[in-house]
């Protein structure tokens, strides 16, 4: 089942790397986002995966498992579209306005732009489902909102406010994109073809037409 494979594959390699930097000793910050700087475009690609302690890694692995799974399960037709968008557009955003001097690490932008696609897809759809979904995220994380406050000592708070913009912009590219089971279906409509008393050309027949057809009965 792809829409719980992904997350379970996602948060394990995130675990993997943090295992490998604590039992290597080595630091792997300097793979993150570096705002403005060349060498800092390879954070684009790698800095989700890394991570600063062991509490940071959990903060993250558990919304970012539930997300996926939200997306990959409630929205089929645009999952891996808007969850690599989300992904990539978040680095961009934070390399290219996030302050300088120091290294952006962490999947929690990417988990900002996933919460906040879910909760705005509920509002540009507005059918029972995403707006379901969105109240449900809403009552989960409705503290994220105090994360992209600036001015916070030990996160990066542009990487949230940046996620979650981004996340807005993806609702709104896909909010046509409506699943099957968005649609909306009259109760009233029939399965199959529609039937009817009289043949469909019984009125568009001449008198002389009808006259034949009784002969060669």
């Amino acid at each position: 089942m792809t829409s719980l494979r992904v997350p379970i594959y996602s948060v394990g390699i995130l675990w993997m790397v943090h295992l490998f930097t604590i039992l290597s000793g080595m630091r792997l910050s300097m793979y993150g986002v570096y705002p403005r700087s060349f060498s800092g475009l390879k954070g684009i690609f790698l800095s989700p995966f890394i991570h600063g302690s062991i509490h940071h890694l959990f903060s993250n692995s558990i919304p970012l498992f539930v997300m996926l799974f939200m997306i990959l399960f409630f929205y089929k037709r645009v999952a891996f579209s808007s969850i690599m968008l989300i992904y990539l557009l978040t680095g961009i955003g934070v390399w290219a306005f996030a302050r300088t001097h120091v290294y952006h690490i962490g999947a929690s932008g990417v988990v900002y732009g996933l919460v906040s696609f879910v909760f705005w897809t509920g509002i540009f759809r507005r059918n029972l489902k995403s707006v379901v979904l969105a109240l449900i995220v809403t009552t989960l994380y409705s503290g994220y909102f105090l994360g992209v406050l600036p001015n916070q000592p030990g996160i990066s708070w542009e990487s949230h406010l940046i996620g979650g913009l981004v996340g807005i912009l993806v609702a709104f590219l896909f909010k046509n994109s409506i699943e099957i089971d968005e649609k909306k279906k009259d109760p009233w409509a029939s399965e199959g073809p529609p039937e009817y008393f009289l043949p469909r050309d019984a009125f568009e027949k001449t008198r002389e037409q009808r006259r034949r057809e009784q002969l060669d009965i």
